[in-house]
């Protein structure tokens, strides 16, 4: 469920600053009557999310066995590449979000109510759609059912969602560069699970070879159904008889990634290492 409920707490909380910048502005400049196109695509966004989302669980229901397999395999593999390009993107662009924003806001409002709801609807579209595959994918990895998962999901989407009224109401100042480093970090640990178990799936549908090959198996030394085990497969999707092939593919993919991912940004010319300066975003 720990998984999950960063999945939602990271990407809900990134709409939600979305929403507080473009709302803020509005009301700064006196253009409140601006808001109602606003909205409309921010509810555009969350249903063609949750229309996703919808689309993906019960779609795939229909499917044999072996095509539900190689789907979720190849939709996980989709999904762990858009949230490692999400979370590089925010860590580059974090500080200059508000900027980039007000400067598309401009521009919408020139161009008139088609272009506001645009605008609004392809910033939060985008978190909407990355989150529905991951959640669906990471899902799929779990061994908790659907209920456990969603739960989580819904908990980190409402956190955010308090957090995003928060910094609107100017009650709360964070560091943002800190706070999207650390769930950054901790979302490519998760997301390595889900790598791994797509590519697992994609060996149940015969896709790839293997299956048989198991790198070890620990679990009569961390059973499943233990809290333990549980605690590990939610928060990490630990797997105690993983393949050989998925062992690899978690190692290449978490070590690399991880340490790109944290390592200081390097100024441009210099060849000096250069940190990136704290962040605290102000609506």
């Amino acid at each position: 469920m720990f998984g999950n409920y960063l999945i939602g707490l990271r990407e809900g909380l990134e709409a939600s600053l979305v929403v507080c910048i473009l709302i803020a502005y509005l009301v700064k400049t006196e253009r409140r009557d601006a808001l109602k196109p606003i909205w409309i695509g921010i509810g555009v966004a969350i249903a063609l999310a949750l229309g996703f989302g919808c689309a993906l669980e019960f779609g795939s229901q229909e499917l044999t066995f072996e095509a539900q397999e190689a789907l979720g395999g190849s939709l996980s593999i989709v999904a762990v590449g858009l949230v490692t390009w999400m979370v590089f993107w925010m860590r580059r662009t974090a500080r200059h979000l508000k900027a980039d924003l007000h400067g598309k806001l401009d521009a919408a409002l020139q161009m008139g109510t088609g272009a506001l709801v645009a605008t609004a609807f392809l910033a939060v579209g985008r978190e909407g759609l990355e989150t529905a595959l991951f959640v669906w994918a990471s899902v799929r990895a779990s061994s908790d059912g659907t209920q456990g998962p969603l739960i989580g999901v819904l908990l980190g989407i409402a956190t955010a969602v308090v957090l995003g009224y928060l910094f609107y109401r100017g009650a709360v100042r964070i560091n943002l560069a800190k706070f999207f480093t650390w769930t950054g970090g901790m979302l490519v640990i998760v997301a390595a699970g889900v790598l791994a178990y797509g590519f697992h799936d994609l060996q149940e549908a015969r896709f790839l070879p293997g299956l048989a090959d198991k790198a070890f198996d620990i679990s009569t030394t961390i059973p499943p159904d233990t809290w333990y085990g549980t605690l590990l497969k939610g928060v990490f999707n630990f797997q105690p008889d993983p393949t050989v092939l998925q062992v690899v593919v978690w190692t290449l993919y978490l070590v690399p990634t991880l340490a790109f991912f944290l390592a200081p940004a390097r100024s441009g010319g210099s060849g000096k290492v250069k940190a990136d300066p704290p962040v605290r975003e102000e609506v």
